[in-house]
């Protein structure tokens, strides 16, 4: 059964940034262990579009957020990557999360949202203690929209605190990070295959 991602980088830096993203790196490592899975991926810089503040799935002129929920909705595996910035998601995350809020007044006739059946994996980078925390608010949030979280699904990079040394230097991946890169991506793409060939049933109103 052939499987897609899309994974969101809410980096506070756009493509063109002269310094390379950390976030960009533990996403392209978290695709390619997807890759034996049957799992095609695709990273999406979220500062490359203009998503518009607020809570509606289309905020009108400019919005470039209706063909981005178009692209996270139509993978089978959504991937949420962020940095830590003061302890919290980066701005940029929470403002996805936030136009995803949509999702709770699109129902079908069976109360499902339009995140339901789909998998949601969080991958967290920084140089600063947070990443629990990170995990918890994202996974509260993407939960709360409909998603489904996989078994060991947080996956996270955390440098020495106020390090010049990040994510995007290191000469290999750290042999802890890869394994849990590696669980991840298994877990992700065995729930995605179950979730694909029998969805959730909802409930009769």
């Amino acid at each position: 059964m052939q499987l897609t991602a899309f994974a969101l980088n809410c980096s506070l830096k756009a493509s063109d940034d002269k310094e390379k993203s950390s976030t960009d790196r533990l996403l392209a490592d978290l695709l390619a262990a997807l890759v034996p899975h049957g799992v095609k991926g695709e990273i999406v810089r979220s500062l490359d579009h203009d998503i518009k503040p607020g809570v509606l799935s289309d905020m009108g002129k400019g919005d470039d957020w209706p063909k981005l929920r178009q692209k996270i909705l139509a993978a089978d595996i959504f991937v949420l990557g962020l940095p830590i910035w003061l302890g919290q998601p980066s701005s940029v995350a929470k403002r996805v999360l936030e136009r995803m809020d949509a999702f709770l007044d699109e129902t079908d006739d069976r109360g499902r949202m339009p995140a339901a059946g789909k998998v949601a994996l969080v991958a967290i980078v920084g140089n600063e203690d947070g990443a629990h925390h990170c995990h918890a608010a994202c996974f509260q949030a993407l939960n709360d929209v409909g998603f489904t979280i996989p078994a060991n699904s947080g996956i996270y990079w955390v440098g020495e605190a106020m390090s010049d040394v990040n994510y995007v230097d290191l000469p290999e991946t750290p042999e802890k990070v890869a394994a849990a890169i590696e669980m991840a991506a298994s877990n992700a793409a065995h729930l995605a295959s179950l979730l694909k060939g029998e969805a959730y049933p909802g409930v009769l109103r």
